[in-house]
């Protein structure tokens, strides 16, 4: 073979070899392309919250007072409904526990039978919440350590039933600057008996200052213990009533419920899903759902979500699964 065609033989093979590199560098691409694709969906899978629905029992409150419906039916119930947590009210049992005077016997029979009724059911136990057991916000050191220790019962009933945490109200004054230092006082006294059971305390906004969510926000902060936290609830965020009490009369002023919540969520333990009414769409025409629940969703949070139905324009099982459906829809 003479230089010249030795020449042009080479230089064709540098032609091929520049366009198979061309070629491989096009394909590589999109394969490199479609990996990323498939880590970045993986990755967000991952990161999605790990959010349950819970029921909790003040959801029942008109068939358990009004029809007579048994309290120890709510884990049976809430299987049906298709939830998979458990919240208790405390006064939905009262008026068993009041007439054995709250003693020990009874007590460990409340445990036992809900315990067996949760377990029959598959169900997960996941707070108390605390009704009508003193104010443990008083100002009045004695009455408030009095109030304080007549949790305790309910505390050692929490961790017999393999709940994380009561709800406690701080009740007490209605002057902040009152409020504020006797509710670190009862929380830290009540919180500190708590600790060594692995129980937490944690506050609903429930009426009063607790309602003002930037003054429970930095109750939690002077308290500063793990085991003491909040329960955001999407209703309750009245801070001045007409009567100038917690719960019942016409409310004058109300806290921001989304900036509220915000605040809270730092320290939740617990979300309170509270509903009223719907419209023909099935969203909650008084609180925006959608929008309280990216606040929640945005803090971090993962656990359970409790649904809590107040209304009175749906039956109470009406209502409870009406907002089950638009949290699954939101949470899908």
């Amino acid at each position: 073979m003479n230089k010249s065609s030795l020449a042009q033989k080479s230089i064709v093979t540098l032609i091929a070899v520049a366009f198979l590199g061309f070629y491989s560098c096009k394909q590589n691409p999109k394969k490199e392309t479609a990996d990323e694709t498939a880590t970045e969906e993986v990755a967000v899978e991952e990161s999605k919250p790990d959010i349950k629905l819970s029921l909790a029992q003040w959801s029942m409150h008109k068939m358990i007072f009004e029809e007579g419906v048994d309290p120890y039916s709510f884990a049976e119930k809430a299987s049906e409904w298709g939830f998979e947590g458990l919240e208790y009210v405390s006064g939905l049992y009262y008026k068993e526990l009041e007439a054995a005077d709250f003693s020990e016997e009874a007590m460990n029979n409340w445990v036992e039978k809900s315990k067996a009724e949760s377990e029959k059911y598959g169900l997960k136990n996941l707070l108390i919440m605390v009704d009508g057991q003193g104010d443990i916000a008083v100002p009045d050191e004695a009455d408030r350590s009095k109030a304080v220790e007549n949790h305790y019962k309910w505390v050692d009933a929490a961790a017999a039933l393999g709940c994380h945490s009561i709800r406690v109200n701080l009740n007490g004054s209605m002057e902040p600057e009152v409020w504020m230092p006797a509710s670190v006082a009862g929380l830290t006294q009540l919180a500190t008996y708590a600790k060594d059971k692995n129980i937490n305390i944690i506050v609903e906004n429930h009426g009063g200052p607790s309602s003002n969510a930037q003054l429970l926000a930095e109750v939690m902060e002077k308290v500063g213990m793990d085991n003491c936290g909040t329960l955001p609830d999407f209703g309750n965020f009245c801070i001045k009533r007409e009567a100038g009490d917690y719960y019942s009369s016409e409310c004058l002023e109300e806290y921001d419920r989304y900036k509220g919540t915000k605040e809270l969520m730092p320290y939740a333990k617990g979300v309170s899903a509270k509903s009223y009414s719907f419209d023909e769409q099935g969203n909650e025409t008084r609180v925006d759902y959608p929008r309280i629940m990216e606040i929640v969703l945005d803090s971090g949070y993962e656990g359970f979500v409790g649904v809590e139905y107040e209304g009175s324009e749906l039956s109470e099982e009406e209502g409870i699964l009406a907002t089950k459906r638009l949290l699954e829809r939101i949470l899908e």
